[in-house]
């Protein structure tokens, strides 16, 4: 089943989402010989749609339901036949390795590329901005699996956690983040943090640089990863960067910076804006064709800065960037700006998914396999489909224009558990005439 979106905003945009959905997970490999009473595709949507509802107790809210009322939303809004219990959930899906997932993230793009939709996303060069950053997701001194990263503490206790590598599309000024496929962090990547996740970016992008090098790349990222083994996976890929550049880790490249400083030879530029009741100046230093390193197989960069200055002296911000974008006056502000936006894969990715009611970091389950990797994909695809619907579904639209993230979910809950809906459809629009608001155009 091909993806079922391109530029067309729809009333039924969820219900084709989850069709879809369903068509992957229906394809699980089921190791079963036994018992086959509940489905793979079953337990896959059950998660799945605790993860949408942001709703730790959805799945028995409906079994309640079914009891009290004959019909329950788990399977008029996800088609979940059978509901499987908490512990059948995570037996059947602990043998199915998140790979499994992965292809949705790739098809969302396809249809988004298709639909221009990722044309607002364009920056330096008509490039996407692709930013990159581990996140840890399970942490715990008892529960552990052969998949756990260990970290031996002096005290002689031992950690066991997960951590991914999460990539996500990302623009300067758009509030809306594209998740792609997640790179898993596992023990043969070594404990350290800088080796582990360092590791698992190289593994991604040889697994998917190939397939995203023609839509234009950037890879944004942190000083963790500026460093020259990863700049070259990512220029062998056919990729561009943009990496924040910290003195304390470059010590060669600002060498070579004060020493060309001192001879007038680094471009300068400065910019004054107004924000408010209040004056900033932008001043903006860069060079190109600096080493990253020492050695004489050190790989050239170019080499950026910006120090904001309020007109009180007090300096609001300051950081550097290499790259391998040709840095001029011209476009020294755009590549900044896009560097910049490396911090949206913490702040609208990753923090959003532990603190606004996806709970990443909660034990969903844990496994003995690979159940904890999975359930963190799906949460990233319950992400990824509620960015989806502010696309496509119309009446998803004109709700989240009128509540808030944590509002509509806490509606959202409240309904669902002691309503039943005999669609999606129906529940947006019973939200819409509660709320007297106007209902969206469908023709």
């Amino acid at each position: 089943m091909s993806f079922p979106f391109r530029a067309k905003v729809r009333p039924d945009a969820f219900n084709h989402l989850v069709k879809y959905l369903r068509s992957v997970v229906e394809r699980f490999p089921d190791e079963r010989t036994g018992d086959t009473t509940y489905s793979m595709a079953d337990a896959a949507l059950g998660a799945f749609s605790v993860f949408f509802t942001q709703s730790p107790s959805f799945l028995d809210f409906q079994r309640h339901l079914q009891v009290a009322k004959g019909c329950n939303n788990a399977l008029t809004l996800f088609g979940i036949e059978q509901i499987p219990s908490d512990n059948q959930t995570r037996n059947l899906l602990d043998p199915v390795p998140p790979s499994t997932v992965l292809p949705v993230f790739a098809a969302v793009v396809e249809a988004l590329l298709l639909g221009d939709h990722l044309e607002a996303y364009r920056s330096i060069n008509g490039d996407l901005l692709v930013a990159m950053d581990g996140t840890q997701y399970f942490s715990s001194t008892k529960i552990h699996c052969p998949q756990c990263s260990v970290t031996e503490h002096s005290n002689g206790t031992i950690t066991y956690s997960h951590s991914v590598v999460t990539p996500v599309i990302v623009a300067p000024g758009n509030p809306r983040v594209i998740p792609l496929e997640p790179e898993f962090i596992t023990p043969q990547d070594g404990h350290e943090k800088q080796d582990c996740e360092n590791a698992a970016t190289k593994r991604w992008l040889g697994q998917f640089g190939e397939r995203y090098r023609p839509l234009g790349i950037t890879i944004l990222g942190d000083d963790l990863y500026c460093k020259q083994p990863l700049c070259e996976a990512i220029r062998q890929q056919g990729l561009n960067f943009i990496l924040v550049c910290k003195p304390d880790s470059h010590k060669t490249l600002y060498e070579w910076v004060a020493g060309l400083a001192a001879t007038d030879d680094v471009s300068t530029l400065s910019i004054e804006r107004r924000q408010g009741k209040r004056t900033y100046t932008d001043s903006y230093r860069f060079v190109n064709q600096v080493p990253l390193r020492d050695g004489d197989d050190a790989l050239a960069v170019n080499w950026c800065e910006l120090t904001t200055t309020r007109d009180d002296g007090k300096v609001t911000y300051h950081n550097a960037f290499a790259t391998n974008h040709a840095i001029s006056a011209a476009n020294v502000a755009e590549i900044v700006r896009a560097g910049r936006a490396r911090w949206k894969v913490e702040n609208e990715n990753n923090n959003t998914l532990k603190t606004k009611g996806y709970n990443l970091s909660h034990n969903f389950g844990h496994g003995k396999q690979h159940l904890s990797a999975l359930l963190a994909s799906l949460n990233l695809l319950a992400f990824l489909f509620h960015t989806l619907l502010e696309l496509f579904d119309s009446s998803y639209q004109r709700l989240r224009q009128f509540l808030p993230r944590k509002v509509f979910f806490d509606d959202l809950r409240a309904l669902t558990r002691y309503l039943c809906f005999d669609s999606w459809e129906a529940l947006m629009a019973f939200m819409i005439k509660g709320l007297e608001l106007e209902a969206p155009d469908t023709s």
